[in-house]
């Protein structure tokens, strides 16, 4: 082709459009059944960034999960069972099977996220658009900008760039809790806890102030493996730098998992 009279190469077509991508990955994670893997975590608690790491097995539909992290804890929760606890087993004093609310403080503590979201629903919800959702503007902020090498693997970059994150006053509504005011804002609900200084499963009252983030991030950064499009790296930086960042070794996606391995006592368990 020609540009002003000079001679100049063609630019070589996208491996992969935006929409396809945002598509194809929200389409992998819909459609997961079946997922073991090993995620390594950093996330920012307070001042300090902590990391982590955690052997996952999942089933959904209907949902259950096993987690053992590098301290040896051990958590389990099925749908349907358990009066809807989790059951753990600490790693330490007393050295026994604990049931515990998967939303309350105790198994918030020290995490972003409730055991309740292991696997990718929180990837896939930055990119959706509710009725609830006051304001779509985040959401629509990904592109895929190339192609990178990370955990030795070639991925797509999906990434999106948010330079007005920042906290915003919201006066809460009627029978709103801490969940739908973090729904409505796409930013999840640590932060809206930690700026308020607020409580898992505390309540709101109408016409409660509160600081609330209008978006996930400020830079969040998705690696997407072509084999199967689910991230494989995660991260999200804020007006503070990084926020979490997470990585996913060993996928093995949709084998079935034998139904005892959501067992109290499968071979191997210490719950």
């Amino acid at each position: 082709m020609t540009l002003g009279g000079v001679l100049t190469a063609a630019r070589p077509a996208p491996v992969v459009t935006t929409g396809q991508l945002v598509e194809r990955m929200t389409g992998a994670i819909e459609n997961l059944r079946y997922l073991r893997c090993t995620a390594k975590a950093q996330e920012r608690l307070g001042r300090e960034v902590k990391p982590s790491s955690s052997l996952m097995k999942l089933s959904f539909k209907p949902f259950r999960v096993y987690l053992k992290d590098n301290k040896n804890v051990e958590v389990l929760w099925v749908t349907g069972q358990n009066s809807g606890d989790a059951w753990v087993y600490p790693a330490s004093f007393p050295y026994v099977t604990l049931s515990l609310d998967p939303l309350g403080a105790l198994m918030r503590k020290g995490q972003h996220h409730t055991v309740l979201q292991a696997g990718f629903g929180t990837i896939a919800d930055l990119l959706r658009t509710t009725a609830l959702r006051q304001d779509p503007t985040y959401s629509r902020t990904f592109r895929y900008t190339g192609d990178t090498v990370v955990l030795g693997r070639s991925c797509h970059v999906l990434r999106s760039d948010f330079p007005q994150f920042r906290y915003v006053a919201y006066r809460v509504g009627k029978k709103e809790t801490i969940a739908t005011v973090a729904e409505r804002f796409g930013c999840g609900e640590y932060r809206v806890l930690e700026r308020n200084n607020l409580s898992p499963g505390a309540a709101l009252t109408e016409g409660q102030q509160l600081q609330v983030p209008n978006g996930y991030g400020r830079r969040v950064t998705l690696c997407i493996d072509p084999q199967n499009y689910l991230p494989i790296v995660v991260d999200v930086r804020d007006d503070r730098g990084l926020f979490e960042k997470f990585e996913f070794y060993n996928l093995v996606v949709n084998q079935p998992i034998a139904a005892e391995e959501f067992t109290k006592n499968y071979q191997g368990y210490k719950l």
